[in-house]
């Protein structure tokens, strides 16, 4: 059979199977989203981030790196995917219709989303997110040219970056399944272990707690290398006293809860110490400032008069934290807010950061300690436990 007669089979087998939450779960997001599409005078979203279209529809897939898009209407949801990927759709996404195109043939997809938009004059597009290939959106502007597609990625970023109950409860289930991996790898970390050793027992773990396929996979650097941010694990055999990060996120029907935990394979230096204790002050800063009204940039201006005190001799990203939600590799950040200094957007109960707190000798080491935190009222709640203590298994 051919990919049409596999997606009506399935229609009548799978089709809803692995839905990650129930009907009324998404209609209530599809209803806030189109209000906010009124409000910018949209009669249409074209989306392709698969964070975003999971986030409508459900659509899930291990798959991420073909074309993909769902033509979003607050009274039709139009989802476009490979050949190969209408099982996933039939099986995990809330929709109207499915259209499959030929997965070898990515140009084919231009006639079926024209069919779709032809009526439409105002359409929103996410130009600065991943998925949106400059050639189907040249094509689209050339065949439907009365047709505004205009950059509204505010839209579903303001909408998403607020949580729901059900979401909560995901990240929840991630928080819980990220901090067994860490504690199963935190127990293997000594002098003469390898990176990889402690990655695989970290995975292990998360796998068995439940975890789905990640979207970033487990983080463990250790000495020198610690310092070098975005290195992952290659064998390197730890010494002793040196420094061991580990930054995990297991997932929960794509939701992530990451967190960052550091071990010292012997005894930590005061100088490691002094450092920990800055990433403390940094967090217990942030959730401090993270209440209802104040801005993004105001919890970092905050966090970076603590910061001042080492900033000449650590490297720091600039970002205090980013939302997590439903993501897709490579990555788990959500995306769509960033507590870091000149980011306007005021904080409201039921968003969701990870505070990446990570200082960086160069050369040396790498102290990095985090939790996800959800705002409440009166500041921000850490779904992740850290204890802010050094691990020294060997000590």
């Amino acid at each position: 059979m051919d990919h049409t007669d596999y997606l009506q089979a399935l229609r009548s087998t799978a089709a809803g199977t692995e839905q990650s939450f129930d009907a009324g779960e998404f209609r209530a997001r599809r209803q806030r989203v189109a209000s906010a599409m009124r409000e910018a005078g949209l009669e249409a979203l074209l989306v392709t981030n698969p964070g975003e279209i999971n986030y409508l529809t459900g659509y899930r897939t291990f798959e991420v790196s073909v074309h993909a898009a769902l033509v979003f209407r607050p009274e039709r949801c139009f989802l476009q995917v490979p050949s190969i990927e209408t099982g996933p759709a039939a099986a995990t996404a809330l929709v109207d219709e499915v259209d499959g195109y030929r997965w070898e043939s990515v140009q084919s997809v231009i006639g079926p989303l024209v069919d779709q938009l032809r009526d439409c004059r105002a359409i929103g597009i996410n130009q600065w997110g991943n998925g949106l290939r400059p050639g189907v959106l040249d094509a689209l502007r050339a065949q439907l040219p009365d047709t505004g597609f205009h950059e509204s990625s505010a839209v579903l970023d303001r909408v998403r970056r607020v949580k729901t109950a059900a979401e909560l409860e995901r990240l929840h289930e991630s928080a819980r399944m990220t901090m067994a991996g860490l504690d199963a790898a935190m127990a293997v970390i000594e002098p003469g272990v390898d990176e990889n050793t402690i990655a695989a027992e970290g995975a292990r773990a998360m796998l068995a707690a439940g975890s789905e396929f990640m979207s970033l996979q487990p983080i463990v650097v250790s000495g020198p290398r610690s310092s070098v941010i975005h290195l992952n694990h290659q064998s390197r055999v730890i010494e002793k006293n040196e420094s061991v990060f580990l930054e995990f996120g297991a997932v929960r029907h794509r939701y992530t809860a990451p967190q960052m935990r550091t071990a010292v394979a012997g005894k930590a230096s005061d100088r490691m110490k002094r450092l920990n204790d800055v990433c403390h002050r940094l967090h217990d800063t942030l959730v401090s400032e993270m209440r209802p009204g104040q801005r993004f940039t105001d919890a970092a201006t905050a966090a970076n008069r603590v910061l001042a005190e080492v900033a000449d001799e650590v490297f720091f990203s600039g970002v205090f934290g980013y939302t997590v939600g439903a993501q897709f590799p490579p990555s788990w950040v959500e995306g769509t807010g960033f507590i870091a200094e000149g980011e306007e957007s005021p904080f409201e109960p039921g968003m969701v950061f990870h505070l990446p707190l990570c200082l960086r000798a160069p050369g040396e080491f790498g102290i990095g300690m985090s939790n996800t935190v959800v705002v409440g009222e009166n500041g921000a709640t850490p779904i992740t436990r850290n204890d802010w203590q050094l691990r020294e298994p060997s000590s």
